[in-house]
């Protein structure tokens, strides 16, 4: 497979916005909260086009302290973005969730980056930082989804051992999901951008395999350790 990946110019790509609008268009009719999918719209466009320009800079960084940092940047953002949907004691539930993230994710990074690809230098940017980004990004959605499952069960007045089984099972959905579609119904976006770029579908399939088993558990650990953490906190009050 020698075939090039094909150019997307920034005209042929404002073409898919047309669909985002007409969705948006929706929202406005239905009086749903369409001024917030503008903004999140916008705000992922500036952010993907700023760190396009940036990973092209981190990609060629051979500085192990430099990579570190960004990292650590990352679990930051997700961890505080991991409780957006929490509307009290946000600040407080934060290192909850940055010590989930770090420690769970973290686990999960240091598995696939130095035993399963077996990195040489060990935090090679190329592969670290994008894996990472799954990684944290995935744990993040997972402490977000298990969070807010959790404070509804507990408004109930469901005993804490309960509701936490039951967030736990509500944070794993999407990806338990995404296990049973994976090639019948979708091809994951690593593999699909893997093949477009040339590579083999066969050599594709064994990345993806990693991806769905690494997010998988990032999304289980952190999410179970977040939980656990959180007890503290609900029997305090």
């Amino acid at each position: 497979m020698n075939e090039s990946i094909t150019f997307i110019p920034f005209t042929g790509l404002v073409i898919i916005f047309i669909p985002v609008a007409v969705v948006i268009g929706i929202l406005h009719q239905w009086s749903l909260d369409w001024k917030n999918t503008i903004y999140a719209v916008s705000r992922m466009l500036v952010q993907l086009l700023m760190i396009g320009y940036c990973l092209s800079y981190i990609f060629l960084s051979n500085n192990a302290a430099f990579i570190i940092l960004v990292l650590s940047v990352m679990v930051l953002a997700a961890s505080w973005i991991s409780l957006r949907t929490i509307a009290v004691d946000r600040l407080e539930l934060f290192k909850f969730s940055f010590i989930s993230i770090i420690s769970g994710g973290g686990l999960v990074l240091i598995l696939v980056t130095q035993f399963v690809l077996q990195l040489e230098p060990w935090y090679m940017p190329r592969y670290t930082v994008p894996i990472a980004g799954m990684i944290f990004a995935s744990s993040m959605n997972g402490i977000s989804l298990a969070a807010e499952r959790l404070q509804a069960e507990m408004d109930r007045n469901i005993d804490y051992v309960s509701a936490r089984g039951i967030s736990l099972r509500a944070a794993l959905i999407p990806i338990t999901n995404s296990l049973f579609a994976v090639g019948l119904v979708s091809l994951p976006g690593m593999m699909t951008g893997q093949i477009l770029s040339g590579i083999s579908p066969l050599i594709a399939v064994r990345y993806q395999i990693m991806v769905m088993c690494m997010i998988f558990s990032a999304v289980g650990l952190s999410s179970y350790l977040f939980l656990v953490l959180v007890r503290s906190k609900i029997e305090s009050v």
